[in-house]
Parts: C-alpha cells; structure tokens; sequence
C-alpha cells in the first residue's frame, strides 16, 4: 500500500498539478480534500493544456478514481462546466469521479460577500480571489452552510437558503448590493445538482475497503502551507487547513496511514495577493523571474510576486507537515541567471529569527540572509537524468536539500510531464 500527499509548501502556484499527474501513473484513487476552485493546478499531457480547479488533476489516467472528498466546497457550475470540458476531450468520467455529498455549495451571496468585504476593507484587503471561498468556510463553521446532501430533499434546501438569504440580503443591502432572489438560485442550483447526481456517493466505505486492498492512495492538496488558516500568513491566508493533517478531517482518512509527504516547491518563490514576502525582488529580476516563469495565476491571471528561493519557509513546511520528500518545479526557469540566492535564514533587529516566532507583521519586518550561488547559465529544459544537470543547477540542489533538511525525490525541468528527474 501507498498513500502519499501532495503538499503545496509555499503560497501555492508551486506546480502541484504537473506533480500529481505524474504520480498518478501509479495510483488507485487520487483525492482532492480542501479547497475549491481558488486553486488552479495546470496539466499539460496528450489531452492538451489545462487548469484544473476542482476534479483531481489524476483524472487523465484510464486506471485512476477521483474523489472530491468532504472537505472541498464546489461551485456547482464550475464544477459542471470542468466535467464538460473533460468529456469534450474524450476523458469517460462515469464511474471514475465520486463526489462527497457533504461537500458544501459555494451559493452566489458568497460571492457577493466575499466582493464587499475586500472592498470595506480598502488598504487592507487581503487579495482574495473572490470565488467566495472565505464566506463558504465561515457558513460551514457557523451551521449555515448548504450541503449537496440538502439538494435531495427540496423542502429542506428551500428552508435553508430562505433562513440565509434572510440574513444575507440584508447584509447585502447594506453594504450597496441588490438582494438575490431566491427562485433564482433555486433553478441554477438544482439544474447543477441534477447534472452531478450520477457522481454523488459517500466515499468513506470506499476509502476502508480500498485501504484493506492496499491500493494506492494520492491525495492532493491544494493552495499552499503558508496560506493555512492557522499557520499561514494570516489573515493574508486561506479558509481551509492545507497541512498533511487535514487529511483526518478532509476525507475521514487519519492522517498517520500517510506513507509519503511531499512538499512542491518552486526553484524560486513566488506569491498571489497581499501579504508579507521576505525574498521578493522588486527590480529588473524579479520582472524578469515572472517573465520567463510565465508567473501569472491559473486561477485568477493576476501576476505573481516573484523572489528567491526561501529556506527558512521550506524547512518549517518540512517540520509541521512531515515532509519525506521535496519535489523541486520549474528550475529550468533559473538557466540564464548569472547569480542565484537563496535564504538561509532571517534577522530582526540583529537578532536570528524564525518563520514561527511572530505574525505577518512580523515577517514583513524581518531581513532575509542570503547564501549566493554561481549561475549555470545552461539549458536544462526537458532533461530526465540527473547526472545530465549542469554541476553548478546540482550545488543548488543540494543547498536546498541541505537547508531545509528534506531529500529531494523530483526534479521538473519543464511543463510537459515527461520532462522531470526522478532520483529514487
């Protein structure tokens, strides 16, 4: 048996989705348990060129399940439109998707809220991605929120959306906003939920008898461990836990089965929104890591904060998470740099820090040490040994795997999924 987890270890955007679909070649089910559809995993095969935001990015192979287990919220149409676009493509997903019916409906007030709330806020939004995903989490915590299981019986989704839109379209009014009506929802809503009907079934028998069948697992984890609710940047941050442990509360699944936790990151570092950012460059480098990275959202197309490579982040996503492994994207993008860097460490106020020792204030305040690297200055797009690396690409490398305490186990030299290094 294997069951291994697909971390994000820095603000997501790290390459997660080339990483699973290349894992999943030898997986039995692959799982998505958090989030919705503010991630966007990109996955470039036979099939073409996609941004995956909610089905897991394992669905291309033939032999593999995907599960959108409990803890993911859905856009209802999002979620139709992805199921389409697939079979467009000639992808069969009848009896390969399973989707949780506790599982809660990203409703459109909170879009809406989460549109006001970034508004009210002026200075100090925190560049949410307005798919609703805050107000959703918020409804599910508070007991208001709507479950897919609440489609199958109308009187009560009926009930439950007038109690909400009861309290909603007040708060709505208030803040400039027409009220939604309710009719309306109801029609888009269950039009959705008819189309996703043959897909709705519990997972939870299935994830125990295929545990005792020792298949293999794949779990996918979305956003990126400094956007966790709790351990994150906040409130520069996520609704959900995108740690290795909210795999328990996710699918059901105790997050001590796991066999392997690998932490993707980026050659270098990037960042979405607001927030603190310790290596970002603000100069001609920086511009010139998001133009050839081609650093712009797969969810929203804002731009990305591009900086180096930060160590001092990556060895506490080793430590809270469990990682037993590093998968290393993009480090094709670093070819033509003269110089590299990476952070060791931080100092405030001549003093050694570390990334746990305060909040985002504190991290935009702190001073990032650097360890400087020659550059290679040669070509390793689509290289697939690792002896065939430059000497110079394998002295990072190693700094990396050094500093963060973590082996390193892949190495992406490219978008396409043929072109990674496999160490072990």
């Amino acid at each position: 048996m294997a069951m291994t987890l697909v971390v994000g270890s820095q603000w997501g955007d790290e390459g997660k989705g080339k990483i699973i679909d290349y894992l999943s070649a030898n997986s039995d089910y692959v799982i998505r348990f958090h989030g919705g559809n503010n991630a966007g995993h990109t996955i470039i095969n036979d099939y073409g060129k996609f941004a995956m935001h909610l089905i897991p990015s394992g669905v291309f192979y033939k032999n593999t399940t995907a599960i959108i287990a409990n803890g993911t919220v859905l856009d209802l149409q999002v979620l139709v439109d992805e199921i389409k676009m697939l079979k467009k493509v000639g992808v069969n997903l009848a009896n390969r998707l399973i989707i949780s019916p506790r599982c809660h409906i990203i409703m459109p007030y909170h879009k809406l809220l989460e549109k006001v709330y970034e508004k009210a806020k002026g200075k100090s939004r925190t560049g949410s991605t307005g798919r609703g995903i805050g107000p959703v989490y918020a409804d599910k915590v508070s007991y208001n929120g709507i479950r897919l299981a609440d489609l199958f019986d109308q009187k009560i989704f009926k009930e439950k959306l007038s109690i909400q839109l009861l309290v909603k379209n007040k708060i709505l009014q208030a803040l400039g906003e027409k009220p939604l009506r309710q009719k309306e929802i109801e029609k888009n809503i269950l039009a959705c939920f008819r189309k996703l009907l043959p897909f709705i079934k519990e997972p939870y028998s299935i994830f125990q008898k295929v545990i005792k069948q020792k298949k293999h697992l794949l779990f996918e984890g979305a956003q990126g461990v400094f956007l966790d609710n709790d351990w994150g940047t906040y409130p520069f941050v996520t609704a959900s836990t995108s740690l290795s442990g909210g795999i328990a509360a996710g699918t059901g699944i105790p997050a001590q089965k796991l066999t392997s936790v690998i932490g993707v990151v980026k050659a270098y570092t990037t960042r979405v929104g607001e927030g603190p950012f310790p290596t970002e460059l603000l100069d001609g480098i920086g511009e010139k890591l998001r133009t050839v990275g081609g650093e712009f959202g797969a969810t929203t197309g804002r731009p990305r904060r591009c900086g180096w490579f930060d160590a001092e982040l990556i060895k506490f996503a080793g430590e809270i998470n469990g990682f037993t492994e590093l998968a290393i994207t993009k480090l094709d993008i670093l070819d033509t740099f003269k110089e590299i860097k990476i952070c060791t460490h931080y100092t405030l106020n001549g003093k050694r820090v570390s990334y746990y020792d305060g909040d985002a204030n504190f991290l935009a305040k702190v001073k990032p040490v650097y360890k400087t690297f020659k550059g290679w200055e040669k070509s390793t797009k689509g290289i697939t040994k690792y002896s065939n690396l430059p000497m110079q690409a394998k002295q990072y490398l190693k700094a990396i795997s050094d500093l963060t305490g973590v082996k390193i186990k892949l190495i992406s030299t490219g978008q396409k999924r043929s072109e990674i290094i496999k160490l072990y």
